[in-house]
């Protein structure tokens, strides 16, 4: 039999742990009542024993009040068994829902998980994908002029105008040509290999809308007009649609104090790389 019962909450919730509480309460109060009636009758019984010679009318009202005793402790017994039955019902249904709720979170845990794994796979496939087309778009340069930077120090990085000649999808390394003979009599094209972080491909000359449009006071690298050097410059105004050209003001490009403003052609014209130095 219980006396009592601890609080707490389970998965059946507030409702299921109230009627519990209440149903051992009523456990706890049938025990003390049969407690008090086997007092009774341990009383009676020892009366009988202490006057074996009672008349017949006093035995007929010991036996009939025994009785009487009797059927109560039944009673309680009965209603006892049912508070029990009750007991065990609420809480085989506090354990089931208990199991479910675990059997839930189970389920849910292992579809985020599933999840998780769908999205990482996708995150990995997508990251192939890009790559593959990265690597697709580089091949796609071959024979075309790009911006590269074929120099770079502690102090200043070189940026030309040169011929994409070969791209290896393997080394991920551009072979470019320098069309452009130095100053030497004696100086020849020149080959260069280069990273992918090397190269900037230039917008199609044909066509104005492949071109980022920069707006005025944009930083970009662009081809310094008569040569094929690209230096820092600061976009002065655009004329898209009348000439295609962005009027720019090159960095160290001073003329009586002041910077000229030169038009360069949107196809020589490609956003700054980050950390560039001059």
């Amino acid at each position: 039999m219980l006396s009592s019962v601890g609080g707490g909450s389970a998965g059946g919730g507030g409702a299921d742990i109230a009627g519990l509480l209440e149903k051992a309460k009523e456990l706890d109060q049938l025990k003390k009542d049969q407690d008090d009636i086997v007092v009774e009758i341990n009383k009676i019984h020892k009366k009988v024993l202490a006057s074996p010679d009672m008349v017949d009318k006093s035995v007929d009202a010991i036996l009939l009040k025994l009785r009487g005793l009797y059927a109560r402790a039944k009673e309680l017994s009965e209603n006892e068994i049912s508070a029990s039955n009750a007991l065990i019902g609420l809480l085989d249904g506090l354990l089931q829902s208990g199991a479910s709720t675990a059997q839930k979170k189970k389920i849910e845990v292992g579809e985020q998980k599933k999840k998780r794994i769908k999205s990482d796979t996708d995150s990995a496939r997508f990251s192939a994908a890009s790559m593959r087309n990265q690597l697709d778009q580089a091949a796609s340069l071959k024979g075309e002029q790009v911006a590269a930077r074929v120099k770079s120090d502690d102090e200043k990085d070189e940026w030309f105008v040169v011929k994409v000649i070969h791209f290896d999808k393997e080394t991920k390394e551009y072979e470019v040509l320098d069309e452009e003979p130095g100053d030497d009599e004696e100086s020849t094209q020149k080959k260069y290999k280069l990273p992918m972080s090397y190269i900037i491909p230039f917008p199609k000359k044909g066509d104005p809308s492949s071109a980022p449009d920069f707006g005025q006071g944009r930083q970009v690298l662009a081809v310094y007009p008569g040569t094929t050097a690209l230096y820092r410059a600061t976009v002065a105004s655009h004329h898209k649609r009348k000439s295609d050209d962005y009027i720019l003001e090159f960095d160290d490009d001073e003329e009586d104090g002041s910077l000229p403003q030169r038009a360069v052609p949107f196809y020589r014209v490609v956003a700054l790389p980050e950390g560039h130095r001059q």
